[in-house]
């Protein structure tokens, strides 16, 4: 009998399985009815949400609680429409993903199940199947067997990662003196991570690209030797497979001999192209990127999963351990047979989310080969779309798409100003009509307009639409 001095147990949080079958299955029609209308909606409706809806979205905290449909309604109805619609076909303006249906069903298990998987001790098996996906990343890119890595919420977070094991192995305790070689096109992350890790702003040394937007390895080079006159010590030089703004990629292979030859850590940040290495054409446009010491990938853009989803590989798995290490007395024993796995060790987490089950689970259901598949579609449908836009005498193609980004812009009007207001002019006309979304960017002074072909569900009949809205566009140019 239980001793009545203890308090009653309160049961609300306790759901039978009759009202936990009711909660998916309403959340579940609202999902299926959003995905299935996907053509019909505005995919940026966000664009004239003001101060004012905001404000009004902001709640007291309920100390009561409320029925479940009218909080659907909240968000399917109110919420959710009124944002960027990422998953949507027409969807090409950042490096999209599109969010991959059997994702959500692998976080619902994870989500559910709530097992830790940061000690492999404690789930062993599960602890595995995160091992595998990252050992399949591995393969990819074409590691050895030395290499490991770990899931991360993307790839920020994993530069930051790259960036202090680069710093640990190099340079040790003292590091004020260590310089950072990147392009003027590298993502704006990466220099975040750099102060994040402690290393002097004055210690950066971002280098302008030539011409096509790429890193020049003659430029590193002489940058290299005039820090060493200088008295700094040169260690890290970073690499874009893909980048933001364009699509560039920069002479991996080039910058891998050159890191050779100078003794630094190169690091490629392929967190839009790297995956394009599934691909014959992409292994042969990412060729070198095998010989870097780390490399950052991002499942959630050309994986097609959903954002939070990111990755970091580090040829020599030995120096993830010796950065991220660390003892607990109240943590259970770490595995010390190489094969295993302890995610904590090698990762700045220690309570982490089972990311592995949502790039698992479509891989197990369908296989590389079809992921491969939609990325060569990807190649196909970005070439085709430049094509189009060249052939138009009013733009002109900045950068051809090396994988899946291309830039383009109006043809010189007159002066610089007055070419890149027509072309912010044009791309406000572009996605005024809210089937199609591109975003815009600054190339060397020059306003670009970016088109990025990524979600998964985007393929020859939205292509051709965004030539059809570009067209309609141009008439009032």
């Amino acid at each position: 009998m239980t001793d009545p001095s203890l308090p009653t147990a309160p049961t609300a949080l306790e759901l039978s399985s009759t009202t936990m079958r009711a909660i998916v299955d309403a959340a579940m029609a609202r999902i299926t009815d959003l995905l299935e209308t996907l053509p019909a909606q505005a995919v940026d409706g966000a664009q004239h949400v003001g101060r004012q809806a905001v404000l009004a979205m902001v709640e007291p905290m309920p100390h009561t609680g409320s029925e479940l449909a009218p909080l659907l309604d909240q968000l399917f109805e109110q919420a959710i429409p009124r944002s960027l619609n990422a998953v949507a076909p027409g969807f090409m303006g950042y490096v999209p993903g599109g969010g991959l249906f059997h994702a959500a069903v692998a976080d619902l298990i994870s989500n559910a199940i709530n097992r830790y998987v940061g000690v492999a001790a404690v789930a062993p098996l599960l602890t595995q199947i995160e091992a595998n996906v990252v050992r399949w990343f591995c393969e990819i890119v074409d590691y050895p067997a030395t290499a490991r890595g770990f899931l991360t919420s993307g790839g920020s977070l994993a530069n930051l990662s790259a960036l202090v094991t680069a710093r640990e192995t190099r340079l040790g305790e003292d590091f004020a003196s260590g310089t950072i070689y990147l392009s003027d096109q590298a993502h704006h992350c990466v220099a975040k991570a750099a102060r994040l890790a402690g290393l002097p702003e004055r210690n950066l040394r971002v280098l302008r690209t030539d011409d096509s937007l790429r890193l020049d390895p003659a430029a590193v080079a002489t940058a290299v030797r005039e820090d060493r006159k200088r008295g700094l010590t040169p260690f890290l030089l970073v690499a874009s497979a893909g980048t933001t703004n364009a699509g560039v990629i920069d002479p991996i292979a080039s910058l891998a001999e050159l890191a050779r030859e100078e003794d630094l850590w190169l690091h490629v940040d392929a967190a839009y192209g790297g995956f394009f290495h599934l691909t014959e054409r992409g292994r042969q446009r990412l060729t070198g990127m095998e010989r870097a010491d780390s490399i950052v990938l991002d499942p959630h853009k050309t994986l097609f999963l959903p954002y939070g989803t990111g990755a970091l590989l580090v040829r020599e798995g030995r120096h993830l351990k010796a950065t991220h290490g660390s003892h607990a007395d109240y943590l259970p024993p770490m595995q010390h047979e190489d094969e295993l796995v302890d995610f904590c060790e090698l990762s700045p987490e220690l309570t982490r989310p089972f990311r592995g089950l949502r790039v698992w689970l479509p891989f197990k259901m369908h296989g590389a080969d079809v992921f491969r598949a939609y990325l060569d579609e990807k190649l196909d449908l970005a070439a085709w779309t430049a094509d189009r836009i060249a052939a138009q005498p009013q733009l002109e193609v900045l950068v051809a798409p090396s994988l899946s980004i291309m830039a383009f812009a109006v043809r010189d009007p007159g002066t610089l100003a007055e070419r890149n207001a027509a072309t912010r002019w044009l791309l406000d006309r572009i996605n005024a009509g809210q089937r199609v979304h591109l975003t815009g960017t600054m190339l060397h002074g020059v306003y670009a307009i970016r088109i990025a072909i990524g979600v998964f569900r985007t393929h020859a009949e939205h292509v051709e639409m965004l030539i059809e809205e570009i067209r309609t566009a141009l008439e009032s140019l």
